[in-house]
């Protein structure tokens, strides 16, 4: 399998928020807030902050051997899990929830991000080890987002019935269906029953969604030594006791973070505001939010009420029953990881800056912020076709009428452009302007606004022979049209859309040494993906 990969800046594709393309040019507006510039002085500046703050890593360490149970550790994820031990060892961290089948493909390169991030930093800053860590959001009670995928632009949904933390949900006869359903569309590829046999594997009737998404994850990232983390632990909720203690007296997140989203506000749009109480009451199926009415605590969906002795003693003695939201997500994750870079998407990117006072809050610190690598995968046979009617694979990113205005433009035997008309149109209106104004000063405003409108007119005209010519081109039109759905499915970036399973089941594991290698650490820029 030949692939090469060409790179262009996030902001060309046109598909990245103003507050992520301003973050990778470190524009003035954003500075104040995060602390490192995402360059390998900022990632020593980043260990250089962590290591004043103590990691329970023994506990880290404990809770990963009793997490993997009787999965086999890769000699690599060994190595890491070991080095945690140490003092000299970082986490290089990407956090998603645990969707099906891995939901959309960004959550395969996020994670190569962090792979790749780690293996460069341990090779040149040679007196540390890195680890790249996914952390698993497997709180999140979002079945709307994370209970389908998209294959080749099928939608495969799970219809369950099941509620509260989709970690906590179990497969079931309808989730099983979908296995089904995936094998009949890939079945036909060299590797698509390879997958499979992988899904039939990890997801059995019974198994909770984590575990799956823990195996499945760890079965295609094992070598490549990534350790994952389930979060939805007592111990480790144990040992960040203090701060949600804290935030349940005190509010403090809110607060924190209330400044910030006013100052934010000014230049962007807000990404989350969050709530008095940033958190949530995880038990059995139910994830509720805890809210604060008349000094007592209540989550009023579970008929459920306590005074401020009472809720701590909760807190004490369940500590696993107390979820954080996305207010409080990050600071537990910084607390129980050794972590100095956090890679995200510019949704996680956007959030992240805001609650850089909420980690000053509770002195756990902040880390460095990363744009996570994209990608846009392009066979052969589309790049012939997009080079076949005079367009390069960045060109792609541009919309149809563009794309096919340069087309029409490019290629049309007919005068197209009156720029010279109107160029000698210009001329004859600056000297009646000059004339009539030797007249009366009013009449050369006068012929000045007949001008602009004129100007409009023809303008106007230009597009509609533009438009009549283009109907002499609808079978490129139509060209187009069909390449753009297939490299950007209902107008969104492909990883936005479509899952993993498609390409894995054309290449197998090839196709991930290829994503491997065309990842870039602390370069960040857009990547397309040309395969033979």
């Amino acid at each position: 399998m030949y692939c090469t990969t060409n790179f262009l800046s996030y902001q060309r594709t046109g598909y990245f928020s103003t507050i992520a393309t301003d973050y990778l040019q470190q524009h003035k507006k954003l500075q104040p807030f995060y602390n490192y510039e995402v360059s390998i002085e900022g990632i020593k500046r980043s260990i250089e902050s962590r290591k004043s703050f103590s990691t329970n890593r023994n506990l880290l360490v404990d809770e990963l051997r009793k997490q993997y149970g009787n999965i086999s550790l890769s000699p690599k994820q060994e190595q890491h899990l070991q080095s945690l031990l140490s003092e000299k060892t970082f986490t290089i961290t990407t956090a998603h929830q645990p969707n099906i089948f891995t939901g959309p493909l960004f959550f395969i390169y996020k994670i190569f991000h962090a792979i790749k991030l780690a293996d460069e930093l341990s090779n040149e800053l040679t007196d540390y080890k890195f680890v790249p860590v996914y952390y698993m959001g497997s709180e999140d009670a979002d079945l709307d987002e994370l209970g389908f995928i998209n294959l080749d632009s099928n939608k495969i949904n799970w219809n369950t019935k099941q509620t509260g933390a989709v970690g906590r949900m179990k497969v079931d006869k309808a989730f099983i269906k979908l296995i089904d359903l995936i094998h009949g569309q890939i079945v036909v590829h060299p590797h698509g029953k390879e997958l499979t046999d992988l899904f039939k594997q990890v997801y059995t009737e019974g198994k909770t969604i984590q575990q799956a998404t823990l195996e499945l994850v760890n079965h295609l990232f094992a070598d490549f030594g990534l350790l994952i983390l389930i979060p939805d632990n007592a111990a480790l909720k144990k040992s960040f006791q203090s701060i949600i203690e804290k935030e349940l007296i005190e509010k403090f997140s809110h607060k924190a973070v209330e400044q910030t989203i006013s100052e934010l506000s000014k230049h962007y749009k807000v990404q989350t505001g969050g709530r008095e109480l940033n958190l949530f009451y995880l038990i059995d199926e139910k994830r509720e939010r805890i809210e604060v009415r008349d000094k007592k605590y209540e989550v009023q969906s579970l008929k459920k009420l306590w005074g401020k002795e009472e809720i701590l003693a909760e807190l004490n003695n369940h500590p696993e029953r107390f979820s954080a939201n996305v207010i409080l997500r990050g600071v537990f994750q910084e607390t129980v990881l050794p972590n100095i870079a956090f890679i995200g998407g510019g949704g996680e990117l956007a959030y992240w800056l805001e609650l850089k006072k909420v980690f000053e809050a509770v002195n756990v610190p902040y880390p460095m912020l990363i744009l996570r690598n994209s990608f846009l995968w392009i066979n052969k046979k589309q790049c012939e076709r997009l080079n076949k009617l005079g367009f390069t694979t960045n060109d792609s990113f541009k919309n149809q009428d563009e794309l096919l205005n340069e087309l029409v433009l490019k290629n049309s035997s007919k005068q197209l452009s009156i720029a010279n008309e109107v160029e000698q149109i210009n001329a004859v209106y600056k000297q009646l302007q000059i004339v009539s104004g030797d007249i009366d000063v009013t009449l050369s405003e006068h012929t000045k606004a007949l001008h602009t409108k004129v100007l409009k007119q023809l303008k106007a005209l230009e597009k509609k022979i533009l438009r009549a010519e283009k109907r002499n081109f609808e079978t490129q039109q139509r060209q187009i049209n069909k390449l753009k759905q297939e490299l950007f499915p209902s107008n969104s970036l492909q990883e936005r859309q479509e899952n993993f399973s498609l390409l894995y089941s054309q290449f197998g594991k090839e196709w991930m040494q290829v994503i491997y290698n065309s990842s870039q650490g602390l370069v960040q820029q857009f990547g397309v993906i040309i395969s033979d």
